[in-house]
């Protein structure tokens, strides 16, 4: 939860003013760190609409300082104001208390009954004994009851009477809090009525008038209490927000003002003071003594036991209440900053294509319904049209034109669609044995789960716990940071180092992570940009496309790959991998890199007159800790041991087996918790898995061999890199259009059994091929999730860094491209490598 939202949320609503500003500090630090980027431009002061020339000087810590000062000022000042009254109301309670004992039980001759009595305040149901449900109502009571009403106004914790009219619900809430809370003090206070005779007080007294006293310095404390607690809270969420604000400071302007304004200010005021503490603790202390006395017949354990009870259920309410509050706002949209990933905010479906009316209400008729109907009769048909000669490569034929066109459209979610494949392949009773009988459905079943569950699956998840990993424990930005800080401030180097940036981090925290985090990093590069600067556009571009060759980079950054070592006989192993994908990767990022130069020209000033200059990215100041040296150990030697996985074959068996080892050393040394495990891309696991599932039922069913003729007439007499050359754009254009993963799915079982027909067996030379060119399918926004990512870029303004236009203009030639580089450079390599 981002500081602005746990502010809010640990705020008591009553005092929201009173805390420190910091959604306007933050917004501060924005405009200070474009008057810094900007030399010799004099600060403008927002508020006082005045100009100074402090940033010049002695930097921007000047400016700053006085904003930190207006606010420490006005939290000291209230901090004051509500010690003095709480100070002052325990004092009173102390007086109160002494009084009553000095009383006795004097009082109890004033209750008498008064028929004219009807109309009483809502507490008069709280607290009776079994002699006063035979009275009737008594103007004592009412006294009390209208005393403790006005104290309990007068330390009111909910959400102010001004914003009720926006949550219908909370004044049911008060009420129902009330009475149980009324309850629980009644049923309290009988509880511990001695059961012993003992010296009669006030205290333990078996009364009308004695339970009422009772409850009336119960509810009084128990508000003291609760008001203690909050103020406490009020100094402890102010300091953190001083911490939260002065460290984003120091790391947008590049200074060192935290540790000196918190050591030399913030912890010498009033509020953060271990005197001011200490007179807090001692305040509670009291309360709780007056809590023991007055209540709990001299137990202090259960005196404090309740009174923390009595806090957690107001903070309870006031959270719930706070929470109901921020909702019905962003549903209005009245709050600025992100929206809170809540169900309730999740954006609403679009508009129907059309409308039918039905005596049950209305069908909203979508796209994506359009699609499942049309993916269900094109099932249907093929299922009862004899297309292929026997009956299983038929029925197989139904359910890969049926998921292939769910992939296609995304009707339903990708995973979901990959779920229906064992499912038919199953119940149509699709799969053979060696010998070519029909396998039994619970022999089926058997079978496609055993081979759904493969080395290949557990490679992937071995992937992403590295991934989790290292993103955890921080080591992919401080690693990051450190290759951008030697970029310097040239448009030109700049982008280079970002594009291989986002394709090494491709590699081994996925192309789905990557994008994010380096579109994370250059906001602060964005900030500071002129307004209609065209490096900012062609920065984010950068970053995509380079993801998307990153995708290729290794075994473990996209699932195409994982599907592609699946397909081999004889998978290859990683070193094999790095030697044709690294210099591969290489040549395109260099290629793409110079194409955007030419077609954005970014270094060019929006005015024409002169260059840009870039902020320049620093590195991380933290060291590195045992915790990030040991994520860096196991990675290395698991990565190493994936490079010479055949070497090692007779003793760790296959690659799946290492990836067991991040799994082991991250989980049990706490490195990764279970909701890091529980956070794995599961949809990607799913969808690799119904495609593994596709592949051999493509096979199992004589589907592939009725291919296999087709494709032997097609390719006879084509040499090896004929073949290259006409697989190249038809793998290119499938990947631009459908997920790559689904390319992957579809194609390697072709390709492979397209190599088989060759002379020689190079069916692995083609699937490397393949798995290569379907990460080059970068020509649209939806062209895979980097794309996707970057279509969705804005600026401060809300506008799209992006358009179509753009992926056109620069997406297609890279894609282009990237896939000649593959079929030459790296069809060379692959020959070289001897595959």
């Amino acid at each position: 939860m981002k500081f602005s939202s746990s502010l809010k949320f640990n705020a008591v609503s009553d005092w929201w003013d009173e805390y420190i500003s910091y959604d306007s500090l933050k917004r501060y630090i924005y405009q200070l760190e474009k008057e810094q980027h900007v030399e010799g431009r004099p600060y403008r002061d927002v508020e006082a609409n005045e100009q100074d020339s402090l940033l010049g000087q002695s930097g921007t810590d000047a400016v700053f300082e006085p904003l930190l000062n207006k606010d420490l000022g006005k939290i000291v000042s209230f901090y004051h104001a509500q010690e003095k009254e709480l100070t002052d109301e325990v004092a009173e309670l102390e007086e109160l208390v002494e009084k009553q004992e000095e009383a006795g039980l004097g009082g109890d001759d004033r209750y008498f009954d008064d028929p004219d009595d009807d109309d009483d305040d809502d507490d008069e149901s709280i607290s009776r004994s079994p002699e006063r449900r035979r009275r009737q109502k008594s103007s004592t009571r009412r006294n009390i009851s209208r005393e403790l009403g006005s104290s309990a106004r007068a330390h009111r914790l909910s959400i102010s009477s001004a914003d009720t009219a926006d949550n219908e619900g909370v004044g049911g809430s008060v009420s129902r809090l009330a009475n149980r809370i009324g309850d629980t003090l009644r049923d309290s206070i009988i509880s511990n009525a001695p059961s012993v005779p003992e010296m009669q007080t006030i205290w333990n007294y078996k009364s009308d008038y004695a339970y009422d006293i009772r409850l009336l310095f119960k509810r009084k404390i128990t508000t003291s209490y609760v008001a203690v607690a909050n103020l406490k809270s009020y100094v402890e969420v102010n300091y953190s927000g001083f911490r939260k604000i002065l460290k984003k400071y120091d790391k947008v302007t590049y200074s060192e003002l935290k540790d000196r304004y918190m050591h030399q200010v913030v912890e010498t005021s009033y509020p953060f003071l271990r005197d001011s503490k200490d007179r807090l603790e001692d305040a509670r202390k009291r309360l709780i003594s007056l809590y023991t006395k007055c209540v709990t017949n001299g137990d202090r354990r259960l005196a404090s036991q309740q009174l923390k009870l009595h806090q957690r259920e107001n903070i309870a309410w006031e959270r719930d209440t706070v929470w109901r509050q921020m909702i019905a706002q962003q549903r209005r949209g009245d709050v600025e900053g992100e929206p809170m990933t809540m169900g309730a905010l999740l954006k609403p479906p679009g508009p129907g294509l059309f409308y039918i009316p039905t005596p049950l209400g209305t069908i909203r008729v979508t796209k994506k319904m359009i699609y499942k109907i049309i993916a269900g009769i094109i099932f249907i048909t093929l299922l009862n049209v004899q297309v292929l000669e026997t009956l299983e490569a038929n029925r197989c034929f139904a359910i890969l034109m049926f998921c292939t066109f769910l992939w296609a459209t995304e009707a339903i979610p990708l995973f979901v669609t990959s779920m229906f494949v064992p499912l038919l392949l199953v119940l149509l009773q699709v799969l053979r044995n060696d010998a070519g009988d029909v396998l039994s459905r619970p022999a089926a079943t058997t079978w496609v789960f055993s081979i759904m569950f493969s080395p290949t699956i557990m490679l992937l998840i071995g992937g992403f716990t590295i991934s989790s990993a290292l993103s955890k424990t921080n080591i992919d930005r401080v690693l990051i940071t450190k290759v951008l800080s030697l970029a310097g401030a040239r448009p030109s180097i700049v982008l280079l180092a970002f594009m291989g940036v986002s394709c090494f981090a491709s590699m081994w925290i996925s192309n789905v992570a990557a994008p994010t985090l380096c579109f994370t990093l250059i906001r602060p590069i964005l900030r500071t940009l002129p307004p209609k600067s065209a490096f900012g556009p062609c920065l984010i571009l950068a970053i995509a496309l380079a993801a998307n060759i990153g995708g290729q980079s290794s075994p473990i950054s996209s699932p195409q790959n994982l599907i592609a070592l699946q397909g081999m006989d004889n998978p290859i192993d990683w070193a094999t991998w790095f030697v044709v994908a690294l210099p591969v990767s290489a040549i395109s990022i260099i290629l793409i890199w110079g194409m955007l130069l030419m077609s954005y020209r970014p270094a060019r000033a929006p005015d024409g007159d002169g260059e840009i200059e870039i902020k320049q990215i620093r590195p991380t100041r933290d060291p590195f800790t045992h915790k990030q040296w040991w994520v860096t150990i196991v990675c290395l030697v698991t990565i190493g041991l994936w490079c010479v996985a055949h070497q090692i074959e007779s003793y760790i068996g296959n690659m799946g087996v290492i990836a067991i080892i991040p799994i082991v050393a991250f989980f049990s040394t706490g490195v990764l918790k279970k909701d890091d495990f529980e956070q794995f891309m599961w949809t990607i696991v799913f969808l690799a898995m119904g495609g593994i599932a596709l592949g051999k039922g493509v096979m199992s069913s004589g589907l592939l061999d009725v291919v296999d003729d087709i494709i032997h007439d097609l390719v006879q007499g084509v040499p090896l890199y004929g073949v290259i050359l006409i697989l190249s754009p038809i793998v290119l254009i499938i990947s631009t259009f459908i997920s790559h993963t689904i390319a992957s799915v579809l194609l390697v079982p072709i390709v492979k059994k397209v190599g088989e027909n060759l002379p020689g067996n190079h069916q692995n030379i083609l699937i490397f091929v393949t798995a290569l060119i379907c990460s080059t399918g970068m020509g649209m926004p939806v062209s895979g999730f980097p794309n996707q990512t970057a279509a969705t870029q804005e600026d401060e303004l809300g506008e799209l860094y992006l358009s179509n236009v753009d992926f056109l203009k620069n997406g297609v030639p890279a894609s282009i491209v990237a896939t000649i580089v593959v079929s030459t450079v790296g069809y060379l390599l692959m020959l070289a490598a001897g595959m």
